[in-house]
């Protein structure tokens, strides 16, 4: 059949067949409908292959030249319940950490600074910007330029966990610089030794 006409609606839970008009064919259960932009949304197998995963594919019927329905369902399947209390706490945090990172740009905060805050934050979510610094747990503050010498807080196991983590974050920021500086030099010394070959060759 072709793309629906009007009054006519793919239903939720159906499965359906299509042939694009570039030959490819497109089959799974349709997940959403919009009738006004003619865009099917269908849920088919992973690409991946992988168990409890699928493919959302979004399709526009106006380049579509064949839809089959295989299977249509009359009844509307149930809607997922939603946890609300969830996704408000999803909301906040999310306007958190947001607002955290207008302020430590807004503060003059080094991007060291800032990139060690989001790694911290990831495990200890009880951290925040005063000023420049960083504030752990009211316990550990981190000043710039945000070393493992410069954790200050009361000797225990929060403060040695802070500096562990800063100590793992500067070796790998180290070593990923000393990688690139590397791989520069190596790409200018091919660069320099071919151009030495071409005036070589022409001389």
């Amino acid at each position: 059949m072709a793309a629906p006409g009007p009054g006519e609606y793919f239903s939720v839970g159906s499965h359906v067949s299509c042939l694009t008009c570039l030959g490819q064919r497109l089959q799974g259960e349709v997940v959403a409908f919009d009738y006004q932009s003619k865009m099917l949304t269908l849920k088919c197998d992973p690409s991946s292959r992988k168990p409890n995963l699928h493919d959302v594919i979004l399709i526009n019927l106006a380049y579509v030249s064949e839809v089959d329905i295989i299977n249509d369902r009359t009844e509307t399947p149930p809607l997922a319940s939603l946890n609300v209390s969830k996704l408000a706490n999803r909301a906040r945090s999310e306007k958190e950490d947001k607002l955290s990172q207008a302020y430590a740009i807004s503060a003059g905060v080094s991007v060291e600074g800032q990139h060690l805050f989001q790694t911290i934050h990831k495990t200890i979510k009880d951290c925040k910007w005063q000023e420049k610094n960083i504030m752990v747990m009211d316990d550990v503050v981190i000043s710039p330029p945000y070393q493992a010498d410069n954790c200050k807080g009361k000797e225990g196991s929060a403060l040695s966990h802070v500096r562990k983590i800063v100590s793992i974050k500067n070796r790998a920021v180290k070593s990923l610089l000393a990688l690139f500086s590397v791989s520069f030099l190596f790409a200018i010394s091919m660069f320099y030794n071919c151009l030495f070959f071409c005036i070589l060759n022409k001389t």
